[in-house]
């Protein structure tokens, strides 16, 4: 038995240059793709600003977890992919906490790499939620 799949696009800017579905629910199991700063225009919103960053970024997640009926507190797995680690650390426990609580009950890989989609981009989250 196969599961039915259900996809989310939302014609962003960064899903009509590169071609990707925002999130995928496969059962109770939602896939969201990488989600950063940008808007739906292309603007890069807090350029230069990690917390800023990091908390578009979650809010972008919230955004596409509600269509599928689901919140933040649904997610059980998530990596973040940022381009400097000590940054990131710095600001992560209190953005964080502001999405999850004060306990973190979400499995969690914090990865530094070169770059991002964008120049300015500092960070991107993609996770997995259960409902």
């Amino acid at each position: 038995m196969v599961a039915e799949r259900e996809v989310l696009h939302t014609e962003s800017f960064g899903e009509q240059i590169y071609g990707f579905a925002q999130a995928v629910r496969v059962g109770g199991l939602i896939h969201v793709s990488g989600q950063t700063a940008m808007s739906d225009e292309g603007t890069i919103l807090g350029e230069g600003d990690m917390a800023t960053q990091m908390r578009e970024a979650y809010n972008a997640i919230d955004r596409v977890l509600v269509t599928f009926g689901a919140t933040c507190h649904d997610v059980v797995d998530e990596t973040l992919f940022v381009t400097d680690y000590l940054a990131a650390a710095a600001v992560a426990r209190e953005v964080r906490e502001a999405v999850y609580g004060a306990r973190f009950d979400v499995a969690s890989t914090l990865v530094e790499v070169a770059s991002l989609g964008l120049p300015g981009m500092l960070i991107e989250i993609k996770c997995t939620a259960q409902i």
